[in-house]
């Protein structure tokens, strides 16, 4: 990841997690300039401003997110238990949790595959495309965070799974991007067919959480899209 995707790659975060586009001010770019100097991996920056955002909208308020200052606390924790995992990986180089129900191999085989699979669908697709700009972009902070477990830190399938939500998010804003009006009217339409059944035994806050879920599913299938989640090594 090179100097000025690290800023770039921070921008389109915050930008698509608050919902509107907002030039960032003097003080972002200078807090970025920190975190780049302080030797913040990217996948850790993009994490604690997920983590941020989550924390934001779990709590509902007038109040929206101005600054990319409001993830700094978050952000900087993040790398803070980062760093500390990495010291206190064992000599062993056992570096896996004991919660984790997946082993290093089966994560680290997930993450190669979905990164070659990415890079081919990318590859497939008009260079200026926003969903072939997406996968490469994905891509690349997959081959970040494989290098980050092959260097001995310590796995949080927790942290793991937060980074690999927000590559996902990424992804799916990116198909919704580059499918058609008349692309999407279509999977809209196949999936009010498939709910139509259980459309008057459902509360209409299940009912378009599932209508969401599905569509995104159709078109995940549509573009070739992999699942990231652990959910599916």
């Amino acid at each position: 990841m090179n100097y000025f995707n690290y800023f770039t790659e921070i921008e389109d975060t915050f930008v698509r997690r608050r919902g509107k586009h907002l030039f960032l001010s003097p003080m972002d770019w200078a807090l970025m300039e920190t975190w780049k100097q302080q030797g913040i991996p990217l996948h850790i920056v993009l994490r604690g401003i997920e983590k941020s955002f989550d924390s934001f909208e779990s709590r509902p308020r007038k109040r929206t997110v101005k600054s990319l200052l409001y993830c700094q606390e978050e952000v900087e924790a993040q790398y803070a238990e980062w760093t500390e995992a990495r010291v206190g990986a064992s000599a062993a180089n056992d570096h896996t949790d004991d919660k984790t129900p997946f082993s290093l191999e089966a994560i680290s085989e997930h993450l190669q595959r979905n990164r070659e699979s990415l890079l081919e669908l990318a590859a497939a697709r008009r260079p200026e495309d926003d969903l072939s700009e997406a996968m490469a972009r994905a891509a690349a902070l997959l081959a970040d965070i494989e290098d980050d477990l092959a260097a001995g830190a310590t796995l949080d399938t927790r942290k793991l799974e937060d980074s690999l939500g927000g590559l996902e998010r990424m992804l799916n804003n990116s198909m919704f991007a580059v499918a058609t009006s008349a692309e999407l009217e279509t999977q809209k339409t196949a999936v009010k067919e498939q709910l139509k059944p259980y459309r008057n035994y459902m509360e209409a806050v299940v009912y378009n959480q599932t209508f969401n879920n599905l569509l995104l599913k159709r078109l995940r299938e549509q573009f070739s899209v992999p699942r990231l989640s652990l959910f599916y090594v």
